[in-house]
Formats: structure tokens, sequence, C-alpha cells
């Protein structure tokens, strides 16, 4: 297939005439540069918060429990967006997709997919702070192992068959272009880009990937607050009460800040006249591109969740910044001796 006419420069970027021409809108220039700051922060420090977290829950942890397995699960759900990165940021700073339309899909996918698996999986963790809290007599009965495992496998074949779709639509805005950009990430919030089929199947896959597990946190949250409140918990040990309301008010902030914008705006979208996208071609949304990057920074929140769950995982991030701390000190002990060595043979020469 002959590649679009003019699409290319000879450094591989997208000429503007090209873009022009295949009916798509130019991203303009200090949007890419902010997103590369962004994701590369999110790279960095997400990759080392939950490469460490895997490790602590998955190898080092000896008792595991059901709070375990749902934190091996995020830790895993992370490291997919994270690894998926780098080819993001490659294509933000040459506006050019070199690895093929297939991977295309699956990266915008795989984006799509996210926030499906990681708010069904705050939902699982809720359902167990409620099971904790006010259904204690149940625990070992509703919060096992085994439990655990078989809900975190219903999530993702769920999630799986719910997104799965979304890998062949029907109106692909790379087309026009001959697949040399892969303009399906930039437009991720618009769910027109991924799934033509129609309003309610995007009204029905919001619904039941956001708002049921939302509900589904509000309730819990709801009536474990008003259990704390009516002193109906007064068997539990106190540390168990304080890491129960500081997992909740983890969990809701990350979803207030993270997953809310991206899903409001999705929502707007769902609502707004189909008329009004400009005729079908694709067209740069700054805001669908600002949530998304507010939803990646879930990836590195969630130390925050690692660190009040697991004494393990705080003991390694305090070794690391003792670690640190203490070879800026031996730096400063040597420079401080090297000074003091000069001033020594200084005064010697005088």
């Amino acid at each position: 297939m002959d590649s679009h006419p003019n699409m290319t420069n000879m450094s591989g970027a997208l000429s503007l005439e090209a873009v022009q021409s295949a009916g798509l809108q130019s991203v303009p220039r200090e949007h890419n540069i902010a997103a590369l700051v962004f994701y590369g922060f999110i790279f960095a420090v997400g990759m080392t918060v939950n490469l460490t977290a895997l490790w602590v829950f998955a190898l080092t942890t000896k008792r595991k429990n059901s709070v375990t397995v749902y934190m091996i699960n995020v830790a895993v759900v992370d490291l997919i967006l994270i690894f998926l990165l780098p080819f993001r940021m490659f294509y933000y700073h040459q506006d050019y997709w070199p690895f093929g339309d297939a991977f295309c899909r699956i990266t915008a996918t795989l984006t799509l997919f996210y926030p499906c698996v990681a708010l069904w999986l705050f939902a699982l963790i809720s359902a167990d702070r409620y099971v904790a809290i006010v259904q204690p007599k149940h625990g070992r009965e509703l919060r096992n192992l085994p439990k655990a495992v078989v809900a975190c496998v219903g999530v993702w074949v769920m999630t799986l068959g719910g997104t799965a779709p979304l890998l062949f639509p029907e109106v692909d805005p790379d087309s026009a272009s001959n697949f040399t950009t892969c303009a399906k990430l930039h437009g991720i919030a618009d769910p027109r880009q991924h799934d033509s089929r129609g309003d309610p199947v995007q009204a029905v896959r919001l619904a039941f990937f956001f708002l049921l597990p939302v509900c589904i946190m509000i309730g819990c949250y709801a009536v474990i607050v008003d259990n704390l409140v009516h002193g109906r918990t007064s068997k539990l040990k106190p540390n168990v009460k304080q890491k129960s309301i500081r997992i909740i008010v983890t969990l809701i902030v990350q979803v207030l800040v993270c997953f809310v914008p991206f899903h409001m705006f999705l929502l707007v979208l769902l609502l707004r006249d189909r008329g009004s996208s400009g005729g079908g071609g694709w067209s740069y949304s700054t805001w669908a591109a600002f949530t998304t990057l507010l939803m990646n920074l879930s990836t590195v929140l969630d130390i925050i969740l690692y660190y009040i769950v697991s004494k393990q995982f705080q003991d390694r991030v305090i070794s690391v910044i003792l670690y640190r701390n203490y070879l800026r000190s031996v730096r400063r002990k040597s420079r401080n001796n090297t000074g003091s060595v000069r001033s020594m043979s200084n005064l010697n020469m005088i």
C-alpha cells in the first residue's frame, strides 16, 4: 500500500500539509512538550514504585491475604500502562508512529483498559475494608486468599471482554494518514474514536466500568463511616480502624483526582451532538489529553496505598530514603575532608 503523499519529511515527522490533507488536526507543540515531561516523570517514579510493590507483595511477603492479592493486581495493571509510556513519549516527540497500526490499537485499548480494571480493584479493596470493619465475624470466610484470587480473575476477564471490541474500531482516525500517525492516543478520552457502534454501547460501558464500581465504593464507605460514628466497631483494634480510614481516604482522593475528570469528559462527549465534531474528522482535544494525563497519574499515587497497607513496603521506602541521606552525608564529609587537606597544603606552602 502506497504511503500518503507528502506524509513525512526527511526527519520522519509529519508535515503540516500531510496532517491537513489526512483530515487530522495538528497537536500544539507545547502540549507535546508538557506531555513528554509529565509522562517521563510518571515512567521514572511509577516504574520504581510499582516494581518495588510487586517485589514486596509477591516475593517477600510470606503471609499473603486478600489485600496482598489486590495490591499485586494493582501493581501489575499499573506496570502494563507504564511499559507503554516510552512508545507514547516517542510519538509525542517525533509526531510519527513507526510501530504499526496493530500496536497503536493495542496501546490505545490498554490505556482505556487501565481505568476499568483499576476502579474495579479499588471496589474490591473497599468491599474488603467493609467486611473487616462492619462484618468482622465473617472476615475469615469472605476475606480468604482463594476468593480474592477468584475475584481478581473475574475482574480481568470481565474487563478484557468489555474492552476487546475497542481493538477493532469501525472508524479509524489513522487510516487517512496510512497509519503513520496514532491519533487514537491523542483522542483517548473520546469513545467515538475507538468504537462507533452507538451511544448505548458506550453508555453501558461507562455505567458498568465507572459508575457501578464507584457506587460500590461509596456504599461501602457510607456504611463504614456510619458504624465508626455510632461506635459499632469497638471490638476492632485501633490500628485496624486507622489503616482502614487511611485506605478509604486515599482511594477517595485518587478516584476524584485521577478517574472522575476522565470519565466526566467521556460522558460529556457521549452527550454532545454528533454533528458538533466537525464532520467526522479527528480533532485534538486539550481536555481529553489533560484528563488522560491525570488518569495516568494514578500509577504514581498508588505509592500511598502501598505505604499504608504494607509495613514491609514502608521499610523499603524508608531504607531507600535513609540510604540516600547516608550517601549525601558521606559525600559532604568527603568534600569537607578534601577542602581541609587543600587548606593544610596551602599553609605548608606558606
